[in-house]
């Protein structure tokens, strides 16, 4: 399954961050943190280059805690500073503003030693669509600012946000690139929404799903469908599922599409538990330092 998607304004909001970067002393780059590397953009190093960054990981409580604290030591040891954050219930918001102010220590004390008076910080949001910008925002200032929804590419314009005195932030429409070149990249994006539906192959993207259940969460897999052992054959565990679950077609064939929609819908909504698709000693590039 080959998955491609660039849409036009997207080309755009490169070319407005990389305009709008001398106007910002930070970086916040949202993740997934289900996917920390799959839901960065590759282009990001290039775009930013070495402006000061705080790397968000948002959605924590849909991913497996022990993952995600691996992932923060990993962006630790590349000299950026991470964060496991949840922007729909507000957790972890008061330390945006504390860990951007350790970032920004040093600069702003050089401004004081030069008699500039003190100012809001301020930063620009980046991350890929669907990762939770526009929740994030609404929580920062604390009211309805930005729009938001499930699906991806709802934030198309930018503006500033007043966060309290402390911080002025640049909201930016999500970027994506033109080439999903690992097409691993592209199934992971899929299962947590970040790609819409109607571009996939459910039934592809559902073998993807269940072979990664099977390698990384074999007892949730067997508990869910009442598994007593996982079938190597990948049609026979579809057929035990659908026959499971009624996902039957006339005269007791299983349907085989309602058994991929069932399947990634319970991913999605947390069935299974807290889930994360990657970690950091399985990715195939390492992120650049920023140290």
């Amino acid at each position: 399954m080959t998955i491609q998607w660039f849409p036009g304004h997207m080309a755009k909001a490169r070319r407005e961050v990389t305009e709008k970067l001398k106007l910002v002393d930070i970086i916040f780059e949202l993740v997934d943190a289900r996917i920390p590397y799959s839901s960065r953009n590759p282009m990001i190093d290039e775009i930013i280059q070495h402006k000061p960054r705080l790397v968000l990981l948002n959605k924590a409580d849909m991913a497996d805690k022990e993952v995600t604290r691996e992932w923060i030591a990993y962006f630790a040891e590349k000299g950026i500073k991470a964060l496991a954050i949840n922007s729909q219930a507000g957790e972890g918001m008061k330390n945006i503003v504390q860990a951007s102010n350790e970032i920004l220590k040093e600069k702003f004390d050089r401004l004081k030693a030069k008699g500039v008076k003190p100012r809001a910080i301020r930063a620009m949001i980046v991350g890929i669509p669907n990762a939770g910008k526009s929740t994030l925002i609404n929580r920062l200032a604390k009211k309805n600012i930005a729009r938001t929804g499930n699906t991806p590419g709802v934030t198309k314009a930018q503006q500033w946000i007043k966060v309290g005195k402390e911080m002025e932030l640049l909201d930016t429409p999500g970027i994506l690139w033109p080439k999903f070149e690992d097409q691993e990249v592209g199934m992971k994006l899929a299962i947590t929404g970040a790609i819409k539906d109607t571009l996939l192959n459910l039934q592809d993207l559902t073998v993807y799903s269940l072979r990664f259940l099977e390698k990384a969460y074999p007892e949730r897999l067997q508990e869910r469908y009442k598994l007593n052992e996982i079938p190597e054959d990948i049609v026979a565990l579809f057929d035990h599922i659908g026959t499971l679950r009624g996902c039957l077609m006339g005269g007791g064939m299983v349907d085989y599409d309602k058994v991929a929609e069932l399947v990634i819908r319970e991913i999605r909504s947390e069935k299974f538990g807290p889930l994360s698709l990657e970690r950091p000693k399985d990715i195939p590039i390492p992120m650049q330092n920023n140290s």
